[in-house]
């Protein structure tokens, strides 16, 4: 497994920053690579991605989300991956956004480019897309349901 972890200084409150990440089938606008995001219930969702010039798709589920402070997803089929997004309040208007990606990369070229920094630099870019895009229209939704261990509470 393949580790990244990354972060960014956001001018936005640490709400309006985890309301807008919590708009998973908006993902696409700031991910490098990322076709569609489909939220399926509160807790699913299926992804598809070119990666290397390689479609590909797979499910994960959302395994723990606490309002302003985290969010945590592993999948549950296709190349296995799992992380955690937190948020952190550094002042009225301002917040970082944290992520911590562990991810398989499956053939020799996914592994070369990942030993050479490849998938940090994508995460490194989407962060900076994410903060250019919420930094200039806010969060465009919200959903403050907290989800635990897979178990929603609304």
């Amino acid at each position: 497994m393949s580790s990244v972890e990354q972060s960014i200084d956001i001018g936005v409150p640490v709400r309006v920053a985890y309301d807008q990440w919590t708009q998973f089938e908006s993902f696409p606008l700031f991910m490098d690579g990322i076709e569609e995001v489909r939220q399926l219930d509160d807790t699913h969702l299926h992804w598809r991605a070119s990666i290397g010039g390689h479609d590909v798709e797979w499910n994960a589920v959302i395994t723990e989300q606490i309002p302003e402070e985290r969010v945590a997803w592993r999948s549950t089929d296709g190349t296995p991956n799992a992380g955690v997004v937190t948020f952190h309040r550094l002042g009225d208007e301002s917040s970082r956004v944290m992520v911590q990606i562990e991810h398989e990369s499956e053939g020799v070229m996914e592994r070369v480019g990942s030993a050479l920094g490849a998938d940090t630099r994508q995460v490194k870019n989407s962060l900076e897309q994410f903060k250019e895009l919420v930094e200039q229209r806010g969060a465009t939704g919200a959903w403050r349901g907290e989800i635990d261990h897979g178990d929603v509470r609304k």
